[in-house]
């Protein structure tokens, strides 16, 4: 009898057994759920590469292109990094299903995003798509808070909601070059292209202006092989702004204060001609704008602290000049005589003369500038730059059209 009961257990035990077996089940079964779906832990958090930033010339310049100049510090990312705003997010297991919604902010409408998490227990940087816009950035001229409301699911669990306040930098706001989460600088300095907008309407007027002075009748870009009828259209550009009044005013610090993002204040086209006001980098651009507007090719040039553009004098490049823009308002050609109210008997200098001789003297000045910092132009080093605005330019960064 005491054989039987040691084989077969009292249903007290056998209950016991079943107990404990039941509890260990729960317990795998719990702790399995918890590492596939995570059901505690959210791992949601917006953030961005400038330092909670958003600069829409980064956004409008490369809408159109497959430029991406803003790069991640981390390799493991998905999703287009232009978009700015980045959802990070840790993966449960091997191909992760990852949905995002943006509620809709003045900037840009609301969107969804899915996503694949290839590895698992893998931390990933996820830039939704984000459906901007554009007008609303072009018309940003002061920095102003938005709020970024984010809603994600993993593997269809909600994870909890998260908002993030970002500043929505000022369309004049250009991005030089910013520190990235591993203390690495990038330069972005390419962005003063998109400043340069050969495609402006007001050009036409500026045009119509310069063959009206008679300097030049036409402007036919390279089709002449005398470096010199280059130089005279050139010139007849720097007359128009002369006449029109153009002045040197330097507005180049922004509202921005940051250790991550490095910027300069740029007026756009329109902004330096209805005020007539220029500084280095905005005369720079406007000026280059003219140029690459009658096929001349343009070139910004910069060195710490200045900025100044040079051109090709031939279709061949293998000549360049160089102008000092923020020269143009250092006359005020009112104060010499209209060519048609010249003659012999009359004591002084006309516009036209004395505007070519701040033409040269432009040139003298700049040229020096180039021969002085020559070798660390084009050696890429930080605060320098040597941009051409020609097709490979173009087909990464395109004009802000304002």
């Amino acid at each position: 009898m005491l054989k039987l009961n040691r084989l077969f257990p009292p249903d007290e035990n056998r209950w016991k057994l079943a107990t404990y077996a039941l509890i260990v089940l729960i317990v795998l079964g719990s702790t399995l759920y918890i590492y596939r779906y995570e059901p505690f832990s959210s791992r949601i958090e917006i953030t961005n590469e400038l330092g909670g930033n958003i600069f829409p010339v980064t956004i409008l310049s490369t809408a159109t292109t497959d430029a991406n100049l803003v790069v991640p510090a981390d390799s493991n990312y998905l999703g287009t990094p232009k978009s700015c705003i980045a959802v990070r997010v840790k993966s449960t297991h091997a191909n992760s299903k990852f949905r995002v919604e943006m509620a809709e902010t003045p900037f840009f409408s609301r969107s969804v995003s899915e996503f694949i998490l290839p590895k698992a227990d893998c931390e990933y940087l996820v830039f939704p798509d984000i459906i901007w816009d554009y007008k609303a950035l072009l018309d940003n001229e002061q920095a102003m808070p938005v709020s970024v409301a984010v809603q994600a699911e993993l593997n269809g669990r909600k994870l909890s909601g998260n908002v993030h306040t970002f500043s929505m930098r000022s369309i004049n706001e250009c991005l030089l070059g910013y520190m990235d989460s591993r203390m690495k600088f990038h330069d972005t300095g390419d962005f003063f292209a998109a400043y340069v907008n050969e495609d402006n309407p007001n050009i036409s007027q500026i045009l119509r202006e310069a063959l009206d002075s008679r300097i030049v009748n036409r402007f036919w870009g390279y089709q002449s092989k005398d470096p010199k009828v280059v130089d005279k259209q050139v010139y007849a550009l720097w007359y128009v702004l002369q006449k029109r009044g153009f002045k040197y005013s330097s507005i180049s610090n922004t509202s921005l204060s940051s250790n991550v993002v490095f910027t300069q204040r740029v007026r756009t086209f329109d902004d330096a001609f209805e005020s007539a006001q220029i500084n280095c980098v905005d005369g720079s651009a406007l000026f280059a704008s003219l140029l690459k507007a009658v096929n001349i090719n343009p070139i910004l040039i910069r060195v710490p602290g200045h900025m100044f553009v040079g051109y090709y004098t031939d279709r061949s490049h293998t000549n360049i000049h160089f102008l000092e823009t923020s020269m143009i308002g250092d006359v005020n050609l009112d104060d010499f005589f209209p060519e048609e109210k010249l003659d012999s008997t009359m004591a002084g200098k006309s516009q036209e003369s004395i505007s070519r001789l701040m033409f040269e003297k432009s040139k003298e000045y700049a040229t020096r500038i180039y021969n002085e910092n020559r070798e660390q132009i084009h050696s890429g080093k930080v605060n320098y730059m040597f941009l051409e605005i020609d097709k490979a330019t173009r087909a990464l960064i395109q004009p802000v059209g304002k």
